[in-house]
């Protein structure tokens, strides 16, 4: 599920080529001054009228997720766990890198919703919260609990705000969201081997937020490959035709050592026990 496509709905009769400028539609780029002493902090669960149409909220490491009261507040915990041992710190982290990445989460005022199920609409009353509360965060997903593929669900939509906020403010000319960096130049070579099926996103008719979103996607597809987590949480189909990290080595040796160079040392897999929480 890609969030803009949602928002915009329409179709395209633009050839899917990915050129020209990168939007970064989904980011507020007003700068918060509000960055706590301890960045690696796991509040609790608390009621709050700050995000409406959500009631609720909970931050981990920079980001804030926001649910209504359809959503479990174990459900909630669960994803706050996830994001918290993606940001653990082993013997290789690079803790200043690492820091700087979770400042500029919390800068960003970066934000995920929480549904419950695939019903994400709004009573007619909550639509001017919903637009206000994407003008005043950076929102580029949203997660659904009660869904296909709960593993996948949850890191998905996670790592596209850690790779669409904090990785393009952290470090740019890597994994900016740009038609310059490293991620870019990348995405194009996997479209144009054919590993990568960019069609779907034709229906998105903003060129820029069209770029934007194919980077987003690619940037999570090399990291959950990286992790080898297809095989065991999915999805069986998808745009993407490569499934393990062996096969990333094999087929597409520059992103394989694009992830090995730059996500291990401030980025981790969740741990197969908190992955495993998200299952009956």
């Amino acid at each position: 599920m890609v969030f803009a496509m949602l928002i915009i709905g329409s179709c395209s009769q633009e050839p899917n080529i990915l050129g020209g400028k990168v939007m970064l539609d989904c980011i507020n780029q007003s700068e918060s001054n509000n960055i706590p002493s301890n960045l690696y902090m796991m509040e609790s669960i608390t009621q709050t009228d700050e995000y409406l149409p959500f009631t609720k909220k909970l931050t981990v490491c920079g980001i804030t997720l926001v649910a209504r009261s359809d959503v479990s507040d174990i459900f909630m915990m669960k994803v706050g766990q996830t994001i918290g041992e993606m940001f653990s710190i082993f013997e290789e982290t690079d803790t200043l890198k690492q820091q700087q990445l979770l400042k500029n989460l919390y800068t960003y005022r970066t934000v995920i919703p929480l549904f419950y199920g695939e019903d994400w609409s709004f009573l007619p009353n909550e639509e001017s919260d919903w637009h206000k509360l994407n003008n005043r965060y950076s929102i580029c997903d949203i997660i659904m609990e009660g869904v296909p593929n709960p593993v996948m669900e949850v890191v998905e939509h996670v790592l596209h705000h850690i790779t669409d906020i904090g990785l393009h403010f952290t470090d740019i000319d890597n994994w900016g969201l740009t038609n310059t960096s490293r991620l870019f130049n990348l995405t194009k070579e996997a479209i144009n081997l054919g590993y990568y099926n960019v069609n779907q996103y034709e229906e998105i008719n903003e060129t820029g937020i069209r770029n934007r979103v194919i980077l987003q996607e690619y940037a999570y597809w090399i990291i959950y490959t990286s992790w080898d987590l297809r095989n065991r949480h999915g999805p069986d189909n998808s745009e993407w035709s490569i499934f393990t990290s062996s096969e990333l080595e094999n087929k597409l040796m520059g992103s394989y050592q694009f992830f090995q160079e730059t996500i291990p040392s401030i980025l981790s897999c969740p741990s197969k026990e908190t992955l495993a929480l998200f299952y009956p």
